[in-house]
């Protein structure tokens, strides 16, 4: 499954020392892949390799409460394409686990 999307990005609120940003998949979009996997991860995440901009790595969405995937924002992703907290992204996703 090959996927586009915008999503805003997010700080995780769990941890006040937390250096740990996401981006949340659209409900329908994480409905899809909830409905097409077979195989999950631990903590139920599934395998994807991410593009944003000219940036591309390999790293698992986990399901968030509620019913949506967040996808996490390496640090080094974020200093490359110059993505702040609140910015709304455009996302190439490649669901690799099937």
């Amino acid at each position: 499954m090959i996927v586009r999307f915008d999503g805003d990005v997010f700080r995780w609120e769990a941890r006040s020392d937390s250096d740990w940003y996401f981006v949340a998949l659209p409900p329908e979009l994480s409905a899809d892949i909830r409905e097409t996997q077979t195989y999950r991860r631990g903590f139920g995440g599934v395998r994807v390799e991410a593009t944003i901009g000219g940036s591309s790595w390999r790293t698992s969405i986990f399901p968030q409460a509620g019913s949506v995937y967040v996808l996490p924002l390496k640090r080094a992703v974020r200093d490359a394409e110059g993505i702040d907290p609140g910015a709304t992204i455009v996302v190439d996703l490649v669901v690799l686990d099937a």
